[in-house]
């Protein structure tokens, strides 16, 4: 099982977002702790990040270190044309 980490970045962007997405998006997170077991993540090809969570009309951006088995949470962006 893999560590969850969120950024400081990450954790100002959530709560700027609505109560109902915000939960949404923390339950959805949750199944990162199976990573790459879980479903709506796409790698990343030419991004700062190396994978996406799809949660609706947000991303949630993140890292993932295979070797220490963490999760590294990075940005939550609704999605848009300025997304990617």
């Amino acid at each position: 099982m893999n560590e969850l980490i969120w950024s400081t970045k990450s954790l100002k962007q959530l709560r700027k977002i609505s109560e109902s997405d915000r939960e949404a998006i923390y339950d959805q997170s949750q199944s990162l702790k199976d990573f790459p077991n879980c479903k709506n993540v796409k790698k990343l090809n030419n991004h700062r990040h190396q994978y996406r969570l799809k949660v609706g009309n947000y991303r949630v951006f993140f890292d993932f270190d295979g070797l220490v088995k963490i999760v590294k949470i990075e940005e939550v962006k609704k999605r848009d044309e300025n997304t990617y």
